[in-house]
């Protein structure tokens, strides 16, 4: 059976008009939708046991792939550990339908169509684990099961664009669409499009829930977006591009220039209110809770004793929030989620600035983002150069170029010199100096080199070194316009501390 093609689709996004009574209803919706995803997926993974215990999977593990053969007879094993588990996305749909029926409160609230995406749901998150994609699959929490669709636009959750201008679900919830007040072509180009079918979603935006629509619609994105105009800016410019990715910065190398540019720039990062948000969280939750703590002791710090706050007592799962508690989590909610869309927007104009000035054929080592956050936690989920690097791939691709990745082992870009000697430097390096005499920005000149690497993830150092004198002119630049940023950059921090920066932030 020849495999299905998978047709191109977009996403258009409207916010609702849902008054009180069809909040009500939607959250009983939503809430039946999540008891039921809860239930499937501890089905499922029942069932990825099964088949991590079954006889066929433990000799497909046996065997080590020498040839095609070899490779054909484990994927067969592995299929037919999963037929013999019911592991599949169908059998699944139709556990969530058997589900839904017995328990009758969810069928009433829920369409066939719905019941079926939620089985769909589940499997995807239970193959993930069984492909080792993720360690465990999370059962929903109370406000943790944001959407919910469906599967066409004819029945169930249905757009109704050229009659009403809503979404009908069922026969008696109908939500008007709030158009925005900047309308535009895009907008217009998305919903005069055929819909495929509809997510209902919701946020919470400034301690409040509201509510939106998704239209997944049939073809390509209304080609004057701002991608598709990116698209055709830089179809003259199709230079190759070497980058190296950083936690906070990235060295971006073209033909003619260079860069080095830090993630999410000026972007605030509210610390010291989340901070503050935190200590009073924790101040409420003692007072409310003083039976989950131990009890306080005296610690000997210095020369003195100090008064230590008990820790929280294992196994402790029952939590009393007072409304106070509440209050605070919704402001740090709030500002973790101004954080991320700032941090967002500046990656992606940062993401289109490298696309657009230097060019789409872009080169880059295969760095593990992951293995960053167990490191450098913190500044990783402030500055998201793993979103960077995703969005520089697909922006690359849609502008008709390509983002190709290669082994640091093989390489070790950061070791290299220009004779092709490797010495090994430790992190805090930031400077290159090379045994040839010069120096160069560290990450600068990694950059540089993987301009030079070729498909099977070898460097030519020969041509690397050829070019060098060509290109240094606009790396010393570069290297310069940078220094010069951050001592801007390191002033205006030091301005940051005066009293009044707190509430300059908040704007």
């Amino acid at each position: 059976m020849a495999k299905k093609e998978k047709k191109p689709s977009f996403v258009t996004e409207f916010e609702l008009i849902v008054t009180s009574s069809s909040e009500k209803e939607l959250d009983a919706r939503f809430q039946a939708g999540r008891h039921l995803y809860n239930a499937v997926l501890g089905e499922a993974i029942i069932r990825v046991q099964q088949v991590r215990n079954s006889e066929s999977y433990q000799e497909a593990k046996k065997i080590k792939v020498k040839n095609d053969e070899d490779k054909k007879l484990r994927s067969e094993l592995f299929a037919t550990a999963r037929k013999q588990s019911h592991f599949s996305d169908f059998e699944l749909q139709e556990f969530a339908t058997i589900t839904a029926k017995n328990a009758k409160w969810i069928v009433e609230k829920l369409d066939s169509h719905t019941i079926q995406k939620i089985g769909t749901r589940a499997f995807k998150a239970a193959e993930r684990v069984l492909f080792g994609k993720a360690r465990k699959a999370r059962f929903k929490s109370f406000n943790a099961f944001h959407s919910l669709e469906g599967k066409t636009n004819a029945s169930g959750i249905r757009f109704l664009g050229d009659t009403d201008c809503c979404v009908k679900w069922g026969s008696y919830l109908t939500l008007p669409i709030r158009f925005p007040l900047e309308w535009n072509e895009v907008l217009e180009y998305g919903y005069r499009s055929k819909v495929k079918y509809c997510r209902i979603l919701w946020r919470e935006i400034n301690g409040k829930r509201r509510w939106y629509v998704q239209l997944i619609s049939d073809g390509v994105p209304y080609k004057e977006t701002p991608a598709y105009k990116l698209h055709n800016q830089v179809n003259s410019n199709t230079g190759l591009v070497g980058i190296d990715l950083n936690v906070s910065v990235v060295a971006v190398v073209g033909d003619e220039k260079a860069g080095l540019f830090p993630f999410a720039e000026n972007v605030p990062k509210f610390e010291q209110e989340i901070k503050t948000l935190q200590r009073k969280m924790e101040r409420s939750r003692r007072a409310t809770n003083p039976d989950n703590y131990e009890p306080n002791f005296e610690k000997k710090v210095g020369r003195s004793n100090k008064r230590k706050k008990g820790k929280v007592k294992k196994g402790t799962r029952r939590w009393k929030n007072s409304n106070a508690y509440l209050k605070y989590a919704r402001k740090k909610r709030t500002l973790e989620r101004r954080k991320a869309a700032y941090t967002k927007y500046q990656n992606r104009g940062l993401a289109n600035k490298v696309v657009r000035e230097f060019g789409n054929n872009i080169k880059a080592e295969k760095v593990s983002v992951k293995a960053w956050q167990r490191r450098y936690g913190k500044a990783i989920s402030a500055l998201s150069p793993g979103f960077f690097q995703s969005e520089l791939a697909r922006k690359a691709e849609s502008a008709g170029g390509k983002f190709t990745t290669f082994s640091t082992n093989k390489t070790a870009l950061s070791q290299t010199h220009l004779d092709g000697t490797r010495i090994k430097k430790s992190l805090s390096e930031r400077v290159h100096k090379d045994v040839s005499g010069f120096e160069m920005q560290r990450d600068l000149f990694s950059a540089y080199l993987s301009r030079y690497v070729n498909d099977n993830s070898e460097l030519n150092v020969s041509q690397a070194c050829r070019d060098w004198e060509r290109t240094e002119p606009f790396l010393t630049q570069a290297w310069s316009e940078f220094k010069t940023a951050s001592a801007q950059t390191s002033s205006r921090a030091r301005w940051c501390h005066f009293p009044r920066r707190a509430e300059l932030c908040k704007d």
